[in-house]
């Protein structure tokens, strides 16, 4: 349609060609004038009155020019400006099915097919954006579907499940308790492993419900004390860290913005993976972290058994597990809670692949506003270029 109107418009004569023929027009005029009053002069025998009627035609013939210029720039640009700018307004308040169309010279001509497509590539771009909406409307009706139906999972798992199962557990370790040893080894291998199952199913039913309650909580970040969240984990770990001989380094932890049993349960995570796989030699933890605004660098490193590079990314992914469970206990969740957690937050974590003495992650937290640095550029800092400390 467009292209249809700038045919149109290129058979239209231009603004500066009408303007050159008016131009022209007063020059032949004028030297009509100037013609026809010589030949007055030569033939008329009152000179004077040959050069007043030369001069008033000329007045009048200018006079005529000037207005014949004026009515035709309204006609052919004025008008069709004026014209051009009302449909524009009315195109900008809403209207975007209304077609800009002007009739005037070529340059208004052009300027209006310009301004047609410009309407007409917006109202595309709308119909797209509304499309979209839609698309994103459903998705987020769906997903809120699949919140309730995981509410209700979780609902579902914390009192019809849970009850069954204590009183399987209960009932399996009371039989391992009255006939151990009165069977035969093959039934006591088997009690063993109703009583190991229905415990790792407990656990794990436990931990689905806290990956599954994190992020769904409203409230809004707060102050928390990284030391006592670590403060707070270590006793949570008191048995374990007693048992292993464990020593855990750390000097003074700042204040972040999150969550308090929520922190807790990333460092407990950390520190229980540490204490796990710790290997023969009682486990040495490090705990650092450094300015890397806006955040706070943590800094989580052990002298274990450590982690394969390749498996950087598999470790946080929920159930995947390196290691046998026989051989080392666990849901294979608790890495992937930790970085659900972190990125609640709207921090990260990572494995430091350059560090080989044992397993080291790397954390963010958000600084608290106070905390910052002024004119501290978010971007120019990036914690994956630089080692951490310790």
């Amino acid at each position: 349609m467009s292209e249809a109107r700038r045919a149109r418009a290129a058979r239209r004569w231009p603004l500066s060609r009408i303007v050159g023929v008016a131009v022209l027009a007063l020059l032949l005029f004028s030297v009509a004038v100037v013609v026809i009053g010589e030949i007055a002069l030569v033939s008329a025998h009152d000179t004077r009155t040959a050069l007043d009627t030369a001069f008033i035609a000329l007045a009048i013939g200018l006079l005529l020019t000037v207005v014949i210029l004026g009515l035709g720039l309204q006609a052919t640009a004025l008008g069709p400006l004026h014209n051009l700018a009302g449909q524009v307004r009315r195109v900008a308040d809403g209207d975007f099915d209304h077609e800009v169309a002007v009739r005037g010279s070529r340059e208004v001509a052009n300027l209006a097919a310009d301004v047609n497509t410009m309407r007409e590539r917006i109202l595309q771009e709308l119909s797209a954006t509304q499309s979209m909406n839609t698309v994103l409307q459903e998705h987020a009706t769906e997903l809120q579907r699949s919140n309730s139906e995981l509410e209700q999972f979780a609902y579902i798992a914390s009192h019809d499940l849970q009850e069954p199962l204590r009183k399987v557990a209960s009932f399996s370790q009371l039989l391992q308790r009255r006939y151990a040893g009165q069977l035969d080894a093959r039934a006591d291998q088997y009690i063993e492993f109703a009583v190991d199952g229905a415990k790792r199913m407990q656990a794990l039913i436990n931990d689905l419900l806290s990956y599954s309650r994190v992020g769904r909580s409203a409230r809004e970040p707060v102050l928390v004390s990284s030391d006592g969240a670590l403060t707070q984990a270590r006793a949570n770990l008191a048995d374990l860290i007693e048992e292993t001989g464990a020593t855990v380094e750390t000097g003074h932890l700042p204040l972040v913005l999150g969550e308090l049993p929520l922190l807790i349960a990333v460092f407990q995570n950390l520190l229980s993976n540490s204490l796990k796989f710790s290997g023969e030699k009682p486990p040495r933890i490090v705990i650092t972290v450094r300015r890397d605004e806006p955040f706070w660098l943590f800094s989580f490193s052990d002298h274990g058994l450590g982690i394969d590079p390749e498996y950087a990314e598999r470790i946080f992914v929920i159930f995947q597990r390196l290691q046998e469970r026989t051989a080392f206990p666990g849901t294979g969740i608790g890495l992937s809670m930790t970085r659900k957690i972190i990125e609640y937050f709207g921090g990260r974590i990572w494995l430091d692949a350059t560090y080989t003495d044992g397993a080291r992650f790397l954390f963010t937290l958000p600084m608290p506003q106070e905390t910052l640095t002024p004119d501290t550029d978010p971007d120019t800092d990036n914690p994956e270029d630089e080692d951490a400390d310790g």
